[in-house]
């Protein structure tokens, strides 16, 4: 991270601490149609535009120690088999036969030597290629070459694997912009994989993104917990382009250091900056609050128009799988996921309320907003004309 931006960052979140009203000039942001968190319409454009042509995570390629080993994942409504192949590369295909679409593996995760359809016997090799086809006398003019598993997009940020299921995005590393810069120093490359989870939640699922946006409800939903170390005055906000934003939030002791994770190895030469529990939010659904000490990188998924995923990963410095301190650091962060997850289902049921029109947003909420204009700019022409934003965060908004 440059020491310019580092500086920043402390001197934004003086600023905010001490300021007595919204800076000078920012827009009042117009209300969030609620229809753009029930309507079926709606979603099913969300669905198309946003979860099936973004760069999301997918795992870590710890999760994929050796040559063969793949998993089953389906987050985005297709299910995609993400596998290593025999030179080390990470690839992902969609779990599809060309043939005729039976699936090729049916166990969410394993290892193979390569790919057997079991309705018709076609085979494929671990980086795609058609091998053989059964009763190939049968086709006439046929080219193998041409009959390959449909790729996915798949790229690493460090031991990352992200997936895009759409062709023709742009790269992983052109869609961060400066996030990975801003690690470079956490060593993301040498991060390991300490532990996944998962757990379903009744609401749809911007309803939970937004609560990680903002910390304007800390002293209402963990009045014992974060609310007690982290000052929710002093949140700095950062929006940059392809809808990231960061969030950071001082101390309200200096001195505080988070004691679940007291005596955890430290990544060495990790700025200062990342123990005042910075925020970061890759578009459209990771946020993670990286540290020295490691980090947990929360994804949060739709399920249905009323349900949602939310994974926790938990990754930590090279020589820190194992250590005695990490089940009192997951189990404090599944408290507070509680704390934030209790009244989503009663949340969701509100929302579809008729006598709500929609989300009335403040200054400190703007990530928010900033998150819905990324969605319209996703969904593009095919927007509904009335439940488009109107863009009043243009000039807030930076390359990053």
């Amino acid at each position: 991270m440059d020491v310019t931006f580092e500086q920043t960052l402390y001197e934004g979140m003086a600023a905010e601490k001490a300021r007595t009203g919204p800076p000078e000039g920012f827009p009042r942001l117009p209300m969030i149609p609620a229809a753009r968190y029930t309507d079926p319409d709606f979603l099913a454009l969300e669905q198309k535009h946003l979860w099936q042509a973004t760069w999301l995570y997918a795992l870590h390629s710890d999760e994929l120690p050796n040559p063969g080993d793949y998993r089953i994942w389906d987050r985005t409504g297709s299910p995609i088999v993400i596998v290593r192949g025999k030179d080390g590369d990470i690839r992902a295909f969609y779990n599809s036969c060309s043939h005729r679409g039976a699936p090729l593996v049916e166990k969410t995760e394993g290892t193979a030597q390569g790919f057997f359809c079991r309705y018709h016997g076609w085979t494929y090799d671990l980086q795609g290629n058609l091998n053989a086809v059964r009763e190939l006398r049968d086709f006439p003019d046929f080219d193998k070459s041409c009959h390959g598993l449909k790729a996915v997009r798949c790229e690493m940020f460090g031991n990352w694997v992200f997936i895009n299921e759409d062709p023709e995005a742009e790269p992983l590393s052109a869609f961060l912009g400066g996030i990975p810069h801003d690690w470079e120093n956490l060593e993301v490359e040498k991060m390991r994989h300490i532990q996944s989870d998962s757990f379903e939640i009744g609401c749809q699922v911007k309803v939970l993104i937004d609560a990680f946006l903002e910390t304007y409800h800390l002293k209402s939903i963990h009045p014992n917990t974060v609310d007690r170390f982290l000052d929710s005055r002093s949140s700095y906000m950062n929006l940059w382009t392809h809808g990231h934003s960061m969030m950071t939030t001082a101390h309200r002791n200096p001195d505080w250091r988070d004691p679940g994770a007291k005596g955890m190895p430290e990544i060495d030469g990790a700025e200062d900056i990342f123990e005042q529990n910075p925020s970061y939010n890759i578009f459209p659904n990771l946020v993670t609050p990286p540290s020295n000490t490691g980090m947990p990188i929360l994804t949060f998924w739709p399920k249905t128009e009323r349900t949602m995923i939310v994974d926790v990963h938990w990754f930590g410095p090279e020589g820190s799988e194992g250590h005695p301190m990490w089940p009192t650091r997951i189990s404090n962060l599944g408290r507070i996921l509680e704390e934030d997850t209790q009244f989503a289902p009663s949340i969701q049921r509100s929302v579809e309320a008729k006598g709500f029109a929609g989300l009335h947003l403040s200054y400190q909420e703007r990530r928010i907003y900033h998150w819905h204009l990324e969605l319209d700019r996703k969904i593009g022409d095919a927007m509904p004309a009335h439940l488009r934003l109107p863009d009043v965060l243009a000039d807030y908004v930076e390359e990053h």
